[in-house]
């Protein structure tokens, strides 16, 4: 396959040459983590030391850390009616925004009724205000909100909404997964009584994520049991490759995040002054703090599907959204939840950027688009279907 351009990092990143070398290195070892031999020893310091890197990137103890199989299940997990903590006992309802990723929108282990859905503005941001009428109009709540959308790349008013959830004795979950590497996290800072990491966005390997717990809070239920692992938070042998690839990877994305963070806004910048070259170009999010790396686009008239196919058919790797919903041809839930109709939230074209992005790779992307602006917006997309 010839060079090719990928602008899909939220959906997933590269694997990191340290998390390789970090998986390779506990693919060596013999020992089970749980075994008291020095094979076991040895495992189970792999595991101990990733836990620590982890914990440090959120400012969490190490102990409060529990390996998942990734994001989704850590979200499930979280999602669990009566948690105690701190700020007292929730009631069994869920609180969350209408742009969550669709593994908190599944509602966890919440009952059917049990969940309530509270809007964002136009600019894809958590209303506070209805968030605050919410909570004051029954019972504490878990209340789950991501730091940062995967689609538009917003961020979300976490300290402010900690506030808020924690003045009426409800807790507050936060789903991280695209912030961790990009923008500082600090679990004490955000307020947040639980917080959810997944690897592969930030190089490490996929299929495996964790939740962080804060402190004073007492361990969801756990969604598998069996063996004591995770000090019984979570059954099943550790995934020691996965453990040590994800440590690696935090430990190089936070070595770089200052800069990576100034260099890919740059580049986003760059990106999305030649996008705007096309008429009636519209950027989702624009006006307010988004992540350096994230650009959402559309034009009136523009089918994501097959703006997708003709991206590709360049040699540019681009999504539509979501990589979870990608595949179908659907509105994106997000836009229409900033009140976007269906014509706008079905040709929204995603590209978001990572580490090794170069200005060349920005250029070929706005010449393949340039390219494709014509065919795409002209509605020749037949033409392309039978290319692909």
């Amino acid at each position: 396959m010839p060079d090719r351009v990928y602008l899909d990092w939220n959906a997933t990143a590269p694997l990191r040459p340290e998390a390789r070398q970090a998986m390779a290195a506990a693919w060596n070892l013999v020992g089970n983590p749980s075994s008291v031999h020095a094979e076991g020893r040895h495992a189970r310091r792999l595991v101990e030391e990733a836990r620590s890197v982890i914990a440090s990137a959120v400012g969490a103890p190490a102990r409060n850390v529990v390996f998942t199989s990734g994001g989704t299940e850590a979200n499930a997990l979280a999602l669990t009616p009566g948690l105690r903590g701190g700020a007292g006992t929730p009631g069994l309802r869920l609180v969350a925004s209408a742009i969550e990723h669709a593994s908190v929108l599944a509602g966890g282990r919440f009952a059917n009724g049990a969940m309530t859905i509270i809007g964002v503005t136009s600019s894809g941001v958590l209303d506070l205000g209805l968030l605050r009428e919410t909570l004051a109009s029954g019972p504490p709540a878990l209340v789950s909100i991501m730091a940062a959308n995967n689609e538009t790349g917003a961020l979300q008013p976490i300290t402010e909404a900690s506030e808020i959830v924690h003045a009426g004795g409800s807790l507050l979950h936060v789903d991280a997964v695209q912030a961790l590497g990009k923008i500082p996290l600090d679990i004490n800072s955000m307020g947040a009584d639980m917080v959810t990491l997944s690897a592969h966005k930030i190089g490490g390997p996929k299929g495996i994520g964790a939740l962080v717990l804060g402190d004073g809070l007492i361990a969801p239920e756990p969604l598998l049991r069996g063996g004591g692992q995770e000090l019984g938070r979570r059954a099943g042998t550790e995934n020691l490759a996965g453990i040590g690839g994800f440590g690696a990877a935090v430990k190089a994305a936070l070595e770089t995040q200052g800069s990576d963070a100034v260099r890919l806004e740059t580049l986003r910048n760059r990106l999305e002054n030649g996008l705007r070259q096309t008429p009636d170009v519209l950027v989702f999010s624009a006006d307010v703090p988004r992540l350096p790396n994230t650009t959402l686009f559309t034009v009136p008239g523009l089918k994501a599907e097959t703006a997708v196919i003709g991206f590709d058919l360049e040699g540019i790797a681009v999504s539509s959204g979501s990589a979870c919903s990608s595949g179908k041809v659907q509105p994106s839930h997000v836009l229409e939840a900033m009140g976007f109709g269906p014509k706008l939230a079905q040709g929204a074209v995603r590209l978001s950027l990572g580490w090794s992005t170069q200005e060349a790779d920005i250029d070929l992307c706005l010449k393949a688009w340039r390219k494709l602006a014509n065919t795409l917006l002209k509605g020749s997309n037949e033409t392309l279907l039978e290319r692909f």
